[in-house]
């Protein structure tokens, strides 16, 4: 179906598309409850200018979706989410500003996974999914501001509350969280650092304390 519904769509906008792949994966949105990633377009580190995507297409997601709709029309929805995917690869491509900050999130994060020095701040060069939770990958980053080390914060993960207790550090923090339900397809973590200021300019920069947390269910 998939196959048939993109070769309806004229060339010029498929231009650039690597790829357009169907994924067996559901990919529930991590902080609303309820709501489905029902596609991805993935920009691609090929060394091309502009740069090509691939598009993904979350097969779970629609059955999810199907299981909750009696009404869900498999077609509709996948020609929908097909275009608005295209239209995110034709905004990329003109927004060149954007992928790269995007791609150098992606090479801070691939650092920090290999142990290596890395931006603490990187993942604000990520997507943005909702107010102060930014995505690298497949990894979830939650941006807390604080001038003074809390003793414990609040998140928001598929509709539901958690708390999280804070240990003893300096900022910034980096916060690994266990606990979390459904469990995230990557690194959850809780950032921890100060709002940023004139005097931070200035403020020699410091690699993060990295901890491993637990997040506990709000009732």
């Amino acid at each position: 179906m998939v196959e048939r519904l993109a070769s309806q769509v004229p060339e010029e906008y498929l231009e650039g598309i690597v790829d357009i792949e169907v994924s067996r994966k559901a990919v529930p949105h991590p902080v609303i409850a309820g709501v489905y990633t029902l596609g991805e377009c993935i920009p691609l580190d090929l060394g091309a200018d502009p740069v090509p995507s691939k598009v993904v297409l979350y097969y779970g997601s629609f059955a999810a979706l199907a299981r909750e709709r009696p009404d869900f029309d498999w077609r509709e929805e996948a020609w929908e989410t097909l275009t608005h995917e295209l239209k995110h690869h034709l905004e990329w491509r003109a927004n060149s500003d954007f992928l790269e900050r995007y791609d150098r999130a992606v090479e801070e994060n691939f650092r920090r996974l290999e142990g290596q020095p890395f931006d603490p701040e990187f993942y604000l060069g990520g997507e943005r999914i909702a107010p102060g939770v930014y995505r690298v990958e497949e990894d979830i980053f939650w941006d807390c501001e604080h001038s003074k080390l809390p003793a414990e914060v609040a998140i928001q993960w598929h509709g539901r509350r958690y708390r999280v207790r804070v240990p003893e550090g300096r900022l910034p923090i980096y916060l690994c969280l266990e606990g979390l339900e459904p469990p995230p397809a990557g690194d959850a973590i809780v950032v921890l650092r100060r709002p940023a200021s004139i005097a931070s300019l200035w403020r020699r920069s410091s690699g993060p304390e990295r901890f491993t947390g637990r997040a506990e269910p709000i009732e």
